[in-house]
């Protein structure tokens, strides 16, 4: 079976150079070259069957994935993702949502300003921090639309992005349980999460586990595989090239490729 790379994506931006994105441009290319190249994108149920060694997909196959659910994600990535009929599941920061959608912006003058002056990764956390969200965050009618195309599933980043490793049970308990009650009185479910900044503790683990998840994703390197551990799922960070993409992933579907890029990366 071939070991399955999950894409770790943030912002797709305009500002080239700018911390954890890809621009626009580079983004389809990254899409349209796994698409003609005979890449399939795997969804959760999917991707959970290889964990488990139940199901063994034909080909070479990816999950892709975003991180916070930032609004470029559905002006720019959404309609690559459409194009090209490819699968996606963004992590949701709930408050941020709820601070988008309360804020009541026209959709179609909203998009226009933000195209027209796209706040930077460091700009999104000063809107954060003063409380404005809707030029940072997808609101819930996005993610409402984004998830009825059969494309994009939607998955917890907690509440409000914090580290689950400095939180005591209780703060767990709400971060993750309000958040996942928020996705699924909205959205209809919730099964997935992502650990903010990837970091957790056994206790977070324990605790996602009796809120009624299924799998949880990091930020460590590495690929999925039949017996990883779904508490712990690792994943590729992009890099803004069509081109470095296409030979990782080359590198990452190989059972045995992979498994010494990993361990040279590891020393390093």
């Amino acid at each position: 079976m071939r070991p399955v790379p999950v894409l770790m994506y943030h912002h797709v931006s305009p500002h080239k150079g700018d911390m954890v994105s890809v621009t626009p441009a580079v983004f389809e290319g990254q899409i349209r070259q796994m698409k003609e190249a005979g890449y399939r994108s795997l969804d959760t149920s999917e991707l959970m069957g290889v964990i488990s060694g139940k199901y063994s997909p034909e080909g070479r196959c990816a999950v892709i994935t975003f991180d916070d659910g930032y609004l470029d994600n559905f002006v720019y990535a959404f309609p690559v993702l459409e194009k090209y009929g490819m699968k996606a599941l963004i992590f949701m920061v709930t408050d941020w949502a709820d601070g988008a959608q309360n804020e009541g912006r026209k959709r179609g003058a909203l998009i226009d300003e933000f195209k027209n002056n796209p706040p930077t990764h460091e700009g999104c956390k000063r809107l954060i921090e003063k409380g404005s969200y809707s030029l940072v965050s997808i609101d819930w009618d996005m993610a409402a639309e984004m998830k009825a195309s059969g494309l994009v599933e939607i998955g917890s980043h907690t509440k409000s992005h914090r580290s689950a490793n400095r939180l005591s049970g209780e703060e767990l308990v709400d971060e993750l349980g309000g958040s996942k009650e928020r996705i699924t009185a909205r959205l209809g479910s919730c099964d997935t999460l992502c650990w903010p900044k990837g970091r957790f503790t056994p206790e977070a683990v324990d605790i996602a586990r009796s809120l009624g998840y299924m799998a949880a994703f990091t930020t460590r390197p590495g690929v999925a595989r039949s017996g990883s551990d779904p508490w712990s799922i690792d994943r590729i960070v992009t890099k803004d090239s069509v081109s470095w993409l296409a030979g990782r992933l080359k590198v990452y579907t190989s059972p045995l490729l992979s498994r010494l890029y990993l361990m040279i990366k590891a020393k390093q």
